[in-house]
């Protein structure tokens, strides 16, 4: 009957359409009730289940996540996606819950903060509701045992595995053989890997045999826990699949959840890379405590971590997500909301400790069981109440725990009996309860089985991470955003050098295979090792008391002493692989004749650039590497030792190019005076060089009998000459009283006269000035409350928390530089601050922003004792009035609206940003780029501020026991784009998701990825070498919104230190902004868009590289764990904007 229904009658069809209206009506209206439940003050909810609008169905592990069903996504895919070549605006996407709403509406400072704990009369009333409430389902617990291992924090990696992690390890392996229910997780692989290196190939197969049998579990399967505010994306990403591919290769395993216990807050994108990856569900921790209260009150503390952007693939990098209800990980604030009661159930007890859980606890035995499985399960109760579906999951364990053989058996046993005894008296005194050792696997599929699959829907992200843990007050995490800047700059340093790498041993090796090389080949065999090693070095820094600078000095030094280990290495190892790659391959291959620019002394210090000796019968060629695949300009500065030189490209053809003085700061041995002093023996010389995309480029730099007297910049100083007046080359020239002008085709740039610091732009195209002023100054740090984690000033009153920054450096040095190709201002304060901001005349797109660069040093303390820099820019943007906004980027993927609430401080308004951040309005947009993690903030209308050094001589009691007070020389460097919008029709939907400009991305990669350069240089004169000028490895060009974000040899599967022919090709596809209009209303203008355009770019031919064969190539996963098939063209499943994808390219 049903059939003949669908098959005919038109009347049959209308009462179809009939009753399709009436359940749209009630769809309808059950959002509406939905919405009206989530944002209800009022008691908390009483349900089964939560009403949550917008049920977004994620398919569980069968069929979602299985390589079979997502070879097949491109037959869901609407085919009407955009052409590469075509912009359409990115929306934000439609949640249940929207983070930055939500969080404006807290209330900050509520009653129960005092008592440090959210239960209150509701919590208590809503629980025995649901107690006597007959239809909920009964009550599940999995008791989770865990031991977080730091790799490194008070002690070093190798320390900490030495005095703790490989007992822990050698004593699961020993004891969970014995004790046959219990199970237990691992997350970090660099412990892993160190105690496989070393265990007896018995307990490899023990542990290998636990895994096996689902009960040792590898959460999150990364080389380290990574912190989620500072680490870059490609890090981030790195150390993901450098820790899954040894846990494939080595344990046969995928990791299935995620287990993100400790990081100080959490963003977006770690969720997204392993929704990407195939996960089923993640786990996170540390959160502000009203979000902590919010998430227990609605009943909503699983959801489903969607992206912010609206995408037609959001069931695929969306993350089922569960936040732990309590405030930290420890047994003591895992059971229940009451950690007194949870005291009794910590059942560790080692002679010579002595702890409030030793001291409380008491081991379970016949006479006390009842008692403590009904105390237990009132708190597991409680818990469970949080959650509509009646589940609960309870860690067990702590930092470091389990590293003695008497905690496994007293955990373990006095467990083991409450378990017993639960579930044999389930039904008569706990509601059919049952409970059992378990993993995160088993608690996610659990949920989803209960819930089928339906969870509220999120957007956002989760910082500023604030706790009230030590006087009932809030403490924000918000200066860990930028502490030790120097470390973070190091983190960068290396992921440049070792992603240059990569990209370059990949093609350099596999032509070497193909073309017979055996010489080279070797080499690259030989030293695969060490990518290996810098690869594990990079990925132990993104640790998250590592890059966010919180562990002890001698700790971080461990760090940095690794960092520059292995930046030497990837920088050697690079001049190997230009070597092959420049060389024509029939030649007899020649070795060690390319040698970097860039000399590194030791690890404190900057690297220093090499001052070239140009002589008549000596050229000195210059190699240059574009890492991007897409054409650039490339602001190229080198030392010399004379003026007298001219520059070439590979054609030939002869560039312009500047001289600019290399600045020498004196000081009086006496007086202690310092002294500005142009060189005599260095100059800087500066070109504007054409890369082609991915590409080696050599220029060569030759004698010119002329001293280019014309090429020399002017100088206008009061202060820049010898005391004996020695005559210099350069044009030296007593600096006008007033203000000062600077100016190129696009821009006006006026700097106040007196501090030498930027006033304002003016666009010739527009005619009227902008405002945009620069400020540095300070916030003086609250003792005790602002430290390596908390940032907190001594005041929040703006007016009086900030301080004068130059109190000590009075003296102000103002140079300006001026050439056809740049001019600069330049203000020294002493040995504290060198400011250069910076505009370009080379018509190119460069030319429409602004360079700045500050070398700060805090010296040594107590000097600038209890300082928080900042560097701030005042402009007329109208990004709100009482409460403004801006856009950070969330390491280096995603942007996070950020909306000011008062309520919470400064400190609280801060946060992190990666590689840029922007403040705009319906006209115009100022965007700021960066080269490393460092905080950020919008406090008044119309300011964006940056966080640039702290020293605070004083532990902020969060664990360190330290203060920071090892600052060292550090230089900053930023891109400011002014862009301006279209004009907007009335009726278009304003729902926008907010990314930087083509311009500003390309301008992010250029910052970050700098061209690699090189020198030319013989061993010997009798040397013959016959290389490429050009050397283009690209066979075609790529879209300009089209990022490589590496492309990463696999380690051969047998022989773990030997590289394979197969390598994961990563691309990113970034979003951007085309609303903004292009620098100019000039046709002529070669503005980037225009770039682009001409370019023409595409991504479908498998002949993506030159002069290397590829046999296959197959769609991945985003660690390359599952496949999904083999792919005839990469244009065969179009990458969205925002997409990351992973290939595995397997070359002939």
């Amino acid at each position: 009957m049903t059939m003949k229904i669908f098959r005919r009658g038109t009347a049959r069809i209308g009462l179809i359409l009939a009753l399709i209206a009436i359940i749209v009506f009630f769809y309808y209206i059950s959002i509406s009730q939905s919405s009206k439940d989530l944002h209800s003050k009022n008691k908390l909810t009483v349900s089964n289940h939560t009403n949550w609008s917008n049920w977004l169905n994620v398919n569980s592990n069968n069929d979602v996540h299985k390589a079979h069903k997502r070879k097949d996504i491109s037959e869901n895919i609407d085919d009407s996606l955009p052409d590469w070549n075509e912009c359409s605006a990115l929306k934000e996407a439609n949640a249940d819950i929207n983070t930055k709403e939500v969080f404006s509406n807290f209330e900050f400072e509520p009653d129960w903060m005092k008592t440090k704990e959210y239960w209150d009369k509701d919590f208590e009333s809503r629980y025995e509701k649901l107690m006597n409430n007959q239809q909920r389902p009964p009550l599940k617990i999995f008791i989770t045992p865990h031991s977080h291992n730091d790799p490194g924090w008070l002690k070093t990696f190798v320390n900490y595995f030495q005095s703790d992690t490989r007992q822990i390890l050698n004593l699961a392996v020993t004891k969970m053989p014995e004790f046959h229910n219990m199970t237990f997780i691992w997350s970090e692989i660099s412990f892993l890997n160190l105690w496989w290196e070393q265990a007896h190939p018995s307990r490899q197969r023990a542990l290998k045999k636990l895994v096996e049998e689902g009960r040792l579990e590898i959460t999150t399967g990364g080389w380290v826990m990574t912190d989620e505010a500072n680490v870059h994306l490609f890090a981030m990403l790195d150390q993901l699949i450098e820790g899954h591919q040894w846990v494939k290769t080595n344990l046969n395993y995928i990791p299935k959840s995620g287990w993100s216990i400790d990081p100080f807050g959490h963003g977006s994108t770690v969720p997204y890379l392993l929704a990407s990856s195939g996960f089923e569900g993640t786990i996170i921790q540390r959160i502000h405590y009203s979000w902590k209260q919010w998430f227990a009150k609605n009943q909503a503390s699983d959801f489903l971590w969607k992206p912010h952007w609206n995408t037609q693939k959001s069931k695929f990098n969306t993350m089922l997500t569960h936040n732990m209800p309590f405030d930290i990980y420890s047994i003591k604030h895992s059971c229940g909301p009451h950690p007194f009661i949870c005291l009794n159930f910590d059942f560790r007890k080692i002679p010579g400790e002595y702890t409030e859980y030793s001291i409380k606890a008491q081991f379970i035995n016949d006479e006390n069981i009842q008692q403590k499985a009904d105390l237990l399960m009132e708190q597991y109760t409680r818990t469970a109440s949080l959650f509509p579906h009646n589940i609960a999951l309870i860690p067990v364990g702590d930092d470091f725990r389990y590293n003695h053989e008497k905690e496994f058996n007293q955990q373990y046993e006095n467990y083991k009996k409450l378990i017993d005894y639960i579930n044999k008296n389930s039904a008569t005194r706990y509601h059919n309860a049952t409970i059992q050792f378990g993993t995160p696997i088993d608690y996610f599929r659990a949920i989803k089985e209960r819930q089928n699959n339906k969870f509220p829907s999120l957007i956002g992200d989760f910082f500023v991470y604030a706790d009230i843990f030590n006087e009932g007050r809030p403490a924000y995490w918000s200066g860990y955003f930028t502490t030790r800047p120097f470390y973070k700059l190091m983190s960068r340093d290396l992921e440049h050098n070792l992603r240059s790498l990569e990209i370059l041993f990949t093609l350099a090796f596999n032509k070497a295979r193909q073309h017979n090389l055996s010489n080279a080949f070797k080499v690259d065999e030989k030293n695969y090792e060490k990518i290996i090693q810098a690869r594990r070095n990079l990925g132990l820094f993104q640790h998250h008391d590592a890059i966010t600078g919180t562990s002890k000095v001698h700790v971080m030094r461990d760090y940095l002493n690794r960092l520059y280990e292995s930046i030497q290495d990837t920088v050697k190892l690079q001049q190997q692989t230009i070597e092959l790659l420049l060389q024509y391959p029939n030649e007899n291959f020649q070795q060690n004749f390319i040698i970097s620019e860039l000399e590194r002394d030791n690890s404190n210090r900057l690297p220093r650039k090499t001052a070239s000796q140009i002589l008549p019968d000596k050229n000195i060629d210059v190699v240059l590497f574009n890492s991007l695949t897409q054409e650039r300009f490339e602001v190229v500065l080198l030392r010399v030792t004379k003026p007298n030189v001219k520059i070439t490209d590979a054609q030939g053809n002869e560039l312009p190019f500047q001289i600019n003085p290399v600045f020498n700061v004196t000081e009086h041995p006496d007086t202690f005076a310092r002294k500005v002093v142009v060189s005599k023996r260095e100059y800087e010389l500066m070109f504007i060089a054409k890369l082609p995309a991915l590409s080696l480029s050599v220029f060569t730099l030759s004698y010119e009998n002329d001293t280019n007297k014309f090429k020399m910049a002017t100088i206008y100083c009061d202060e820049c000459k010898d005391e004996g007046n020695e005559p210099t080359l350069f044009d030296i020239k007593q600096k006008e009283p007033g203000d000062i002008q600077v100016e190129n085709f696009k821009m006006k740039l006026l700097f106040d006269g007196e501090s030498g610091f930027l006033k304002s732009m003016t666009r010739h195209s527009m005619g009227r000035p902008i405002q945009m002023g620069i400020k540095f100054g300070a916030y003086k740090s609250a003792q005790f409350h602002s430290g390596a984690y908390l940032f907190r000033p001594e005041s929040n009153d703006p007016r009086s928390a900030e301080k004068d920054v130059f109190e000590t450096y009075r003296e102000t040095k103002i140079m300006i530089t001026t050439g056809s190709i740049s001019s600069d201002v330049t203000v020294i304060h002493g040995a504290f601050l060198a400011h250069t901001v910076r505009i370009f005349k080379t018509q190119t797109y460069l030319d429409t922003a602004i360079f700045i660069e500050n070398d700060i040093d805090f010296e040594n303390p107590p000097k600038n004792r209890e300082t928080e820099m900042f560097m701030r820019f005042n402009t007329a943007i109208e990004n709100g009035v009482e409460e403004p906004e801006f856009y950070s980027d969330l390491n280096g993927f995603q942007w996070q609206p950020r909306k000011k609430v008062s309520q919470i401080g400064i400190e609280g308004n801060y946060y992190p940003i990666t590689t840029s951040a922007f403040i705009q309005d319906k006209q115009m947009r100022l965007t700021l780029i960066t080269t490393h993690a460092q905080g950020a903030a919008s406090l008044e209308p119309g300011q964006i501020e940056v966080m640039l050094d702290r020293r605070t001589l004083y532990d902020d009691y969060r664990g360190m026991g330290e203060g920071i007070v090892d600052s060292r020389l550090t230089r900053h460097q930023f891109w400011i784009t002014v862009e301006f919008f279209k004009a907007e029709s009335d009726n278009e939907d304003k729902k926008y998701y907010n990314v930087p400009s083509l311009l500003a991305q390309h301008l992010t990669n250029s910052l970050n990825y700098p061209a690699n350069i090189y020198f030319i240089e013989k061993y010997e004169e009798s040397q013959q070498l016959n290389v490429q000028k050009s050397v283009q490895l690209l066979n075609y060009n790529l879209p300009c919104d089209l990022h490589l974000v590496n492309l990463r040899t696999l380690t051969e599967h047998n022989l773990p230190l030997f590289p394979s022919k197969s390598s994961l090709l990563i691309v990113q596809r970034f979003g951007y902004d085309c609303r903004l209009l292009n620098s100019s209303d000039d046709e002529n203008d070669d503005s980037y868009g225009k770039i682009c355009a001409r370019n023409a770019g595409k991504f479908s031919s498998l002949k993506l590289f030159r002069d290397v064969k590829v046999e296959k190539i197959h769609r991945t996963s985003l660690t390359a764990l599952k496949s999904y098939g083999l792919i005839k063209t990469f244009s065969s499943d179009p990458i969205e904007a925002m997409e990351l994808r992973t290939f595995n390219v397997t070359f002939v």
